[in-house]
């Protein structure tokens, strides 16, 4: 029996960095490469995408959006 699984990847990092931005692409950078050292994530888990939004402490993580994709 074929079945589809579809499965999400929930996360959250604190950095020490200038701005978000720089966060941003800190994520992003581990995240290419946990992927390049992965391909089964990819190839036989089918992962499509993975996003994130960077934000100061206490302007978004008490609400209901707080919980950025990853």
């Amino acid at each position: 029996m074929q079945v589809k699984i579809h499965w999400i990847i929930d996360g959250m990092a604190d950095m020490d960095v200038d701005k978000p931005e720089d966060a941003e692409a800190k994520v992003e950078e581990m995240l290419k490469k946990v992927l390049a050292d992965n391909p089964d994530l990819i190839n036989v888990l089918g992962a499509r995408a993975i996003q994130g939004k960077a934000y100061l402490p206490g302007s978004e993580d008490d609400s209901e959006d707080a919980t950025p994709d990853v």
